[in-house]
């Protein structure tokens, strides 16, 4: 593994293999080394390079696995004036991080990025896959070539960090077929980009019986299981019964990523099985199960209905306002609000709900004690994780922007708001209050737009943004105010508890992330980050603010859905066109917009390639 220096080598730290004495360790650490294998030999070093050994952590508190193999230390280099900037992840938010750095990022900043996953995938794309739509090779990018000229990538997994020392141990990946091979790399600044695991909420089987659907993995075992379920079931001997199961698939999840893959198997069905299994195509059942009492539960209501319209017809069925209770080889116990529970034989399960804590950012928890939440570590509006001391900073899934509850400081906030010292807030100190405060208390932001619409604070495109505003605030506990109200301090403080219990995270979409990974893109750009926030001064006062623009879902026959602000849902087949053009559009490199591009066009005129390879 090639490590800073360009010739310095990991396997060459010690050159005089099974002499503890000569490489300066104990001998139980030598011992290790000796185990894994690597090649004696010396080599020649770059000045002032400094590449040693330290002992592996026998054990690791709080999530992250024991490293049994030796770890190597990459120092901090011998010093320039640039700070280190470690990245973790290739996902949305690394990836669109570095896309945004600028070319010239390298004589600012030192920067490398460690990933067990060489490559970015283009995750919306990834139903595609499964069914054989789209190519694997098409909604990747390998990560070394949005880095050139930036900085270097290391093919590892993190599995430690020490937050005081500032100090990582990261490993090459297990599955990768050589032994384990441990560094211990230090860094200035880290950013945690690692994204999220699977989430089984604890149901039996999960795990065992299902198809996951994050990777290119998941969607390639799905693609294979899907083929060898309509051979098996075409055989002569195949049972009645057992054709049935074999051609039963069961779609855990009603958001978009539930959607798409039903709408791709559908398609792929429809347009390219029926003419090679005519026989056995009346067996073919597609099942949504989802907890909710209509899918895209996200979107708008009419976009849900339309969507629910189209499966119908296609012979999709939907179980809704159903849970699973467990899954077993080949059934899916499906449990309904009337406590009925439903058996359903299997081909192929697919869980496309549910996301958890992924455990590297377990192990940060354990090592910074403001941290405490269920799901990511808590930043604050500019990315940086609290509790750090602003030397690491966090976005996408991995991520969560900590939000104040203004309840708390309901009194001091009622004092400032009341100019005139009357003991009671008019509607339009209100507005002040809330607009002022938005820095502190974000969610203040969207009241205080809601009462600018009810005020007619917005008149421009014929009304049309007033509409929206009030439209998406409608539920806000403004609503219910006449603007002739005066609202005293307990009134005052029950609306705070009303509008903090509208509190909610940022969605874990891609979209997020992307923005997240371009803010903070910005702000190493615009400005010195040291890693302490003693000597990093950050002139925007302006954190981190999620522009919306939309969702857009796949439902099949190509026809799509998109939910855009201000303009409300678009549905159809001239929908499914722009769906195809943004998703095409929305790669991260020229070179993935033509594959995609060739993708569709071999789809169309070819067909699917149903084999099994």
């Amino acid at each position: 593994m090639m490590l800073r220096g360009g010739n310095v080598r990991a396997d060459s730290v010690c050159a005089n293999r099974g002499k503890p004495a000569a490489c300066g360790l104990p001998k139980s650490s030598a011992g290790r080394q000796a185990s894994v294998g690597f090649p004696a030999r010396r080599v020649s070093r770059t000045p002032g390079m400094r590449v040693s050994a330290v002992s592996a952590p026998e054990k690791a508190s709080s999530g992250p696995e024991v490293v049994s193999a030796p770890v190597y230390s990459i120092p901090i280099s011998n010093k320039t004036t640039r700070p280190r900037v470690v990245v973790l992840g290739s996902g949305w938010a690394s990836m669109s991080f570095i896309k945004a750095l600028p070319k010239d990022i390298a004589e600012k900043y030192e920067v490398m990025l460690v990933s067990p996953r060489n490559y970015f995938l283009y995750t919306p794309l990834l139903p595609a896959v499964a069914t054989g739509t789209m190519e694997e090779r098409s909604i990747v990018e390998p990560v070394r070539n949005l880095l050139v000229g930036k900085g270097e990538y290391y093919e590892a997994v993190c599995k430690d960090i020490d937050p005081v020392k500032k100090s990582l141990v990261c490993c090459f990946p297990k599955d990768a077929g050589f032994p384990e091979a441990c560094f211990q790399l230090s860094y200035d600044v880290l950013i945690v980009g690692v994204g999220s695991v699977n989430n089984t909420f604890g149901i039996k089987g999960v795990s065992e019986y299902c198809n996951y659907f994050k990777s290119i993995e998941d969607a390639n075992k799905l693609r294979s299981r899907v083929s060898e379920c309509f051979e098996r079931a075409s055989l002569p001997g195949t049972t009645a019964e057992e054709r049935k199961k074999l051609l039963s698939f069961v779609v855990v999840g009603g958001g978009p990523t539930g959607v798409e893959v039903a709408a791709e198997m559908h398609d792929m069905i429809e347009e390219d099985l029926v003419k090679l299994y005519p026989r056995i195509i009346p067996d073919v059942e597609i099942r949504i199960v989802d907890l909710m009492d209509h899918v895209l539960s996200t979107y708008d209501r009419a976009i849900s209905n339309y969507t629910a319209g189209v499966f119908q017809r296609a012979g999709v069925k939907l179980v809704l306002n159903s849970r699973v209770a467990s899954v077993s080889d080949g059934v899916v116990s499906i449990i309904n609000k009337q406590n009925e529970v439903t058996e359903v034989p299997f081909g192929a399960c697919v869980w496309a709900t549910g996301i958890a804590m992924n455990p590297f950012v377990k192990a940060i928890q354990a090592k910074i004690p403001e941290q405490k939440h269920f799901r990511s570590v808590e930043t604050d509006e500019f990315m940086r994780v609290r509790g750090s001391d602003g030397s690491i900073f966090a976005f996408g899934d991995s991520s969560t922007i900590f939000q104040p509850k203004a309840m708390e400081f309901a009194d001091r906030l009622f004092d400032e708001a009341d100019t005139n010292k009357d003991g009671k807030l008019t509607m339009e100190e209100l507005a002040v209050l809330l607009k002022s405060a938005a820095k502190t208390y974000p969610h203040f932001t969207e009241h205080a737009r809601f009462l600018d619409a009810k005020s007619g604070g917005f008149k421009r495109f014929g009304g049309l943004v007033n509409k929206q505003i009030k439209k998406e605030t409608a539920v806000s506990p403004l609503s219910t105010l006449d603007q002739s109200v005066a609202l005293d301090k307990q009134a005052f403080a029950s609306l705070l508890g009303q509008i903090d219990s509208g509190l909610r995270a940022l969605p874990a979409t891609a979209q997020v992330a992307s923005q997240q990974g371009q803010f903070v893109a910005d702000l190493l750009k615009n400005n010195m980050v040291t890693g302490s926030m003693a000597t990093t001064t950050i002139t925007t006062t302006k954190g981190f603010n999620y522009f919306h623009k939309g969702s857009a879902a796949y439902v099949g026959s190509d026809n799509a859905v998109f939910d855009v602000p201000i303009i409300g849902p678009l549905t159809g087949w001239y929908a499914g066109v722009m769906w195809k053009s943004f998703e095409t559009y929305s790669q991260i490199s020229f070179r993935n917009r033509c594959l995609v591009f060739t993708d569709w066009l071999r789809t169309k005129m070819f067909g699917r390639d149903i084999s099994r390879v």
